[in-house]
């Protein structure tokens, strides 16, 4: 298996802004490779993609170093300023296995923040450079993500934790024809991660989430599913085992061969991954 959406952090290194907050006491600590490790091997996943938590380059430099050194780390998705004008020459200068770059777009006010020039034009450079683009959006921020997915065909998105339904609330819409929207885009593929943080995180059940996860394997379909476990957030509600063993859960009605692609296939493909877990190229 591949978990294609985790995070390592240490606060007492770096500020985490998104982290602020009596509620995320339990995870304000720092998760190191040897934690990855442990848990990883504990439920049979043989390879992982490192996400950024912050507008850092640094950060990403690290998470490239730690990569390189690392077996289980197979890629790492890093940020870097879309909008700077030598966006070209930073993705060029970035070492290591790079296989993507996102940015919190979720905390920018303006929905349309994906649609600025400069931004389109950073993305534009993503795309050039072979590497995907991580969406992580609210539902709000939908329909632009799915106008750029048509601006850009040539960028390979991937969108973060189902674009966070409103599962606790019970809500539906506008999440639901937002996700089908953007669904209807070929170059967009889906994370199925970060749902049990969006349920209620001390009282949410495998039921609670089967109506959304039924919507994205309907409107994306098993092909354009990826596992992810967003460990270290999901511990707010969940073990890195208990997200696993839901995800598998969910995916139950599944035949064997659309599941390994689920768990492993697809994000090989999505992230270019060789059959090791590796970064083969960025195309």
């Amino acid at each position: 298996m591949i978990d294609a959406h985790h995070h390592l952090w240490d606060p007492a290194r770096r500020e985490y802004p998104w982290m602020a907050g009596a509620a995320l006491d339990p995870i304000r600590r720092p998760y190191t490779v040897d934690d990855l490790r442990a848990v990883t091997k504990a439920a049979g996943v043989h390879a992982t993609v490192l996400v950024q938590t912050v507008s850092s380059s640094e950060e990403t430099a690290e998470f490239l170093s730690i990569a390189a050194a690392e077996p289980v780390i197979a890629g790492v998705v890093g940020w870097v300023d879309l909008a700077a004008a030598d966006v070209v020459d930073r993705l060029a200068s970035l070492d290591g296995p790079l296989v993507g770059i996102r940015h919190q777009v979720e905390n920018e006010p303006d929905d349309d923040w994906l649609l600025r020039p400069s931004v389109l034009a950073g993305l534009d450079a993503v795309a050039a450079a072979g590497l995907a683009y991580d969406l992580l959006v609210r539902p709000a921020q939908l329909p632009a993500a799915a106008s750029l997915a048509a601006r850009l065909p040539q960028l390979r998105l991937v969108l973060d934790h189902a674009a966070k339904p409103p599962i606790a609330a019970g809500e539906w819409e506008p999440w639901a024809s937002g996700v089908a929207a953007l669904a209807a885009r070929e170059n967009v593929v889906c994370k199925l991660s970060g749902l049990v943080t969006e349920a209620d995180w001390t009282g949410w059940e495998v039921g609670h989430l089967r109506r959304y996860v039924d919507h994205v394997l309907d409107v994306f379909g098993p092909s354009r599913l990826l596992f992810g476990s967003d460990w270290p957030v999901c511990e707010l509600a969940a073990s890195y085992e208990v997200v696993l063993d839901a995800a598998i859960a969910l995916t139950g009605s599944l035949s064997d061969a659309e599941r390994l692609g689920v768990f492993e296939h697809n994000a090989r493909r999505v992230y270019g991954l060789d059959a090791g877990g590796e970064t083969s190229s960025r195309g």
